[in-house]
């Protein structure tokens, strides 16, 4: 799909810089009030720096994932995907 994510690389602490593999290339940032529940281990920077891909979505250790495709909307719409 369009949406797929194919590089990601941290970007400073809570930031990631990704690439699609339709060419759009964006920022997600994390604030730190999205970082309950299953993200909650993000915020322990050395896991927050392991994000990788797999099957074309941004994931980490323990199953923790974002939706490739409201990220790629939204670096679409605002050049970055904020989550709050």
């Amino acid at each position: 799909m369009n949406w797929d994510v194919i590089e990601v690389e941290p970007a400073g602490p809570l930031a990631l810089k990704v690439q699609f593999a339709d060419g759009t290339r964006g920022r997600v940032v994390f604030e730190q009030s999205h970082l309950t529940g299953v993200f909650a281990a993000l915020k322990d920077l050395a896991v927050f720096k392991k994000a990788h891909i797999v099957g074309g979505a941004v994931t980490w250790p323990g199953n923790v994932d974002l939706a490739p495709d409201a990220m790629h909307q939204a670096i679409l719409a605002q050049g970055e995907w904020i989550l709050r």
